[in-house]
């Protein structure tokens, strides 16, 4: 399979919205209970763009595999170096290789901007093992739960909290 990195523009924003969309209606990734719409979607992303943050897409076989970006962990200065990964793949595109390749560029990305650490923030350890093992399979280390934190689909779900070191991670001063 031909798959491409590259960094993700507002043309995106079509396929974008459907991948997330897709998400927040079927599966517990997201804890977000309606899909914003294209508008919605682009004011982040630009958001994102503007703060000095990677926002990558995936192109298989010609098609828009997915998408990845990072965003603040948390937004008080002290957390500065630390970013959150989100990583969305179209559903025909899962299991072959999308996710990863993503997650890894964005890695790198993050690494390049001078992050320390990246979090992942995986929502309902239930249906989400695959992100699980996926995150765990590129250098993520499993930090903790948050039970019953989310209500959604009728039921209650948790949250996986996983960290993992970018470049020198808290070895040293930034």
């Amino acid at each position: 399979m031909t798959l491409t990195i590259r960094p993700a523009t507002l043309a995106d924003i079509p396929a974008i919205t459907r991948i997330y969309g897709d998400s927040v209606t079927h599966a517990t990734a997201s804890f977000e209970l309606e899909p914003p719409d294209e508008a919605e979607m682009a004011r982040r992303m630009q958001a994102l763009l503007d703060g000095g943050f990677p926002y990558l897409a995936a192109e298989a076989e010609g098609a828009f595999g997915g998408y990845a970006y990072a965003s603040f962990y948390r937004t008080r200065p002290a957390y500065r170096f630390t970013v959150e990964n989100s990583v969305y793949v179209a559903p025909e595109q899962h299991r072959r290789g999308v996710g990863r390749a993503l997650l890894e560029a964005l890695i790198a990305a993050c690494e390049a901007r001078g992050s320390r650490q990246m979090i992942a923030v995986i929502g309902d350890s239930t249906e989400q093992q695959a992100s699980i093992g996926f995150h765990a399979a590129l250098g993520f280390k499993h930090i903790g739960v948050l039970p019953d934190v989310g209500f959604k689909h009728g039921r209650w779900l948790d949250t996986v909290l996983m960290q993992r070191a970018l470049g020198d991670g808290g070895t040293r001063e930034p």
